[in-house]
C-alpha cells in the first residue's frame, strides 16, 4: 500500500499546489491513499469547512491539523462531524473533535493518529504516555496506523520516533515547514521523517513574504503576516506500507515546485 503524506498545506498558494502538481504525483507513484496537514490552509490559519471541501474535491482523502486547529472559529461547527478530519489527540477532555480517525483503501482500514508536541507549543498532555493509549485503541481495528506528529524541537520528533518503533506504520514530524533529509525506516518498522515540509509559496519564509520577516529581525517590530507569492512548492512523503503487518517498507521525500 503506497500512502502520500502531504507537509502543511499554506493558504492559496498551497491549495493551489495540491490542485496542480496533486494528481500527476498521485499517477507517479501509484497512490492508494492520500493524507495532508491542513492547519495552515486558511490563508495560512485554520481551516474553514468550504476549504477542507476544496481539498477533498482536490484529492486529499484525510486531513489532519495541529496549534492552529481553532483559529478559523468555525472549525467548531463542523469538526465533530467530519470524519475525514481529526486534530492533535492530546487537546483536553471536552475539546472538539477526534484526535484519531480511519479511512478504507484497497479494502484496508487505515488508522490516522494527530499529536502534538509540548516544547515551545501549548502544554497539552504528554503526547508520549498517550500515544499509546491511543494506538492501542487504534491497533484494535488496524495495523496500519499513521502519525502525524505536529511539533517544533526536532528532539521531541525524533525521540517520539524511538519510542514509537514498531508500534506504527509512520512517526511523520510536521509544523516546522522545513522538510528535513532524514526520511529512513526505523530499526523496526516504522517510517520516520522529522519534517514533512509545506506545501505553498516556496520563495518565502516558511509561507509568509521573505521581506516582512526580514525586517522583523532587523527590527524586532510586530508586522502583519502576508502570504508570499511565486513559484509553489508541493512537500510530501511517500510511505510504502505492508498491509498485512502494518510495517513499512520504504519511505521517498518528494518536493515538487511549479514556478
Amino acid at each position: 500500500m503506497n500512502i502520500l503524506f502531504i507537509g502543511d498545506i499554506v493558504g492559496n498558494p498551497g491549495r493551489e499546489a495540491i490542485k496542480v502538481l496533486l494528481k500527476p504525483l498521485i499517477k507517479e507513484y501509484g497512490i492508494d491513499l492520500t493524507i495532508a496537514n491542513g492547519e495552515n490552509a486558511a490563508g495560512g490559519k485554520g481551516l474553514t469547512k468550504e476549504i477542507a471541501e476544496e481539498l477533498y474535491d482536490d484529492g486529499i482523502e484525510f486531513i489532519t491539523m495541529g496549534n492552529h486547529v481553532w483559529d478559523q472559529r468555525s472549525i467548531m461547527k463542523f469538526i465533530d462531524q467530519e470524519a475525514r478530519l481529526i486534530r492533535p489527540a492530546n487537546y483536553p477532555v471536552g475539546a472538539p473533535g477526534k484526535g484519531h480517525g480511519y479511512i478504507r483503501t484497497k479494502g484496508k482500514k487505515v488508522g490516522v493518529l494527530n499529536l502534538s508536541g509540548r516544547v515551545f507549543l501549548n502544554s497539552l498532555e504528554d503526547p508520549f504516555s498517550g500515544a499509546i493509549r491511543w494506538i492501542n485503541e487504534i491497533r484494535q481495528e488496524t495495523p496500519l496506523i499513521i502519525v502525524d506528529f505536529h511539533a517544533e524541537a526536532t528532539s521531541e520528533k525524533v525521540a517520539l520516533g524511538w519510542f514509537l518503533d514498531g508500534k506504527v506504520s509512520a512517526v511523520l514530524g510536521t509544523h516546522t515547514h522545513i522538510q528535513t533529509a532524514d526520511a529512513r525506516l526505523l530499526h523496526q518498522g516504522t517510517a520516520y521523517i522529522t519534517d514533512v515540509g509545506m506545501t505553498g509559496p516556496r520563495d518565502s519564509v516558511l509561507g509568509v513574504k521573505k521581506e516582512t520577516i526580514i525586517n522583523r529581525f532587523l527590527t524586532q517590530l510586530p508586522a502583519k503576516f502576508e502570504l508570499a507569492a511565486g513559484p509553489i512548492q508541493l512537500n510530501a512523503v511517500v510511505i510504502d506500507v505492508d498491509e498485512a503487518t502494518g510495517k513499512a517498507r520504504s519511505i521517498t521525500a518528494i518536493q515538487r515546485v511549479k514556478e
